[in-house]
């Protein structure tokens, strides 16, 4: 697991060879934030799920700042938060809405969000931030609740994957054992 991840992520090569990010450099260069283990992958999941529900393109840097403050996996926090994406993000947040609206006890009406077909893109964020706060204390309250919630079962999640992984590579270095054992104590 550790290797094809280590394979897909930037490495910590780019990011200090990156100018842009050079003047944060010793933040976003500590070892910790690099290394690849259960632990961090599991954290990085969880920051990464919870900051791609922030609106707007705040989203990489509250992972970043996520990751520095957790010691997580920058890389994969990161390459997390796409899963909010503009085929993504209005049913997510009708969701969002819907289960805010849910735990105040009703009575919100939603309202359909702004079409992207003759605006320009400025016009459409514009347009999709007034949305957003049109919706208010529900979609506040659901955006936590969901955030939490995606971040805890991720975190669940990639523990239980890693762990299975690491429980059938066990079991195949086992197989391999015992077959040269076995084949060892016939041929003698």
């Amino acid at each position: 697991m550790r290797k094809l991840l280590k394979r897909v992520l930037p490495d910590h090569a780019s990011v200090h060879n990156n100018r842009w990010l050079r003047p944060l450099g010793s933040t976003l260069l500590h070892p910790s934030l690099w290394h690849l283990n259960r632990h961090s992958a599991a954290g990085a999941v969880a920051v990464g799920l919870f900051c791609g529900l922030i609106p707007g393109p705040f989203q990489m840097i509250g992972a970043a700042l996520g990751c520095v403050v957790f010691r997580v996996n920058l890389p994969l926090a990161l390459v997390t938060t796409l899963y909010t994406n503009p085929f993504t993000i209005v049913p997510l947040y009708l969701l969002a809405f819907t289960l805010g609206d849910w735990l105040l006890g009703g009575g919100s009406h939603f309202v359909a969000p702004p079409e992207i077909t003759t605006m320009a893109i400025t016009q459409w964020m514009s347009a999709m931030s007034a949305w957003v706060l049109g919706l208010g204390r529900p979609l506040l309250l659901g955006l936590l609740v969901l955030a939490n919630g995606l971040a805890v079962t991720g975190y669940f999640v990639v523990r239980g994957v890693w762990r299975l992984h690491l429980m059938h590579a066990w079991h195949t270095r086992q197989k391999k054992r015992r077959a040269r054992n076995d084949k060892g104590a016939t041929g003698n």
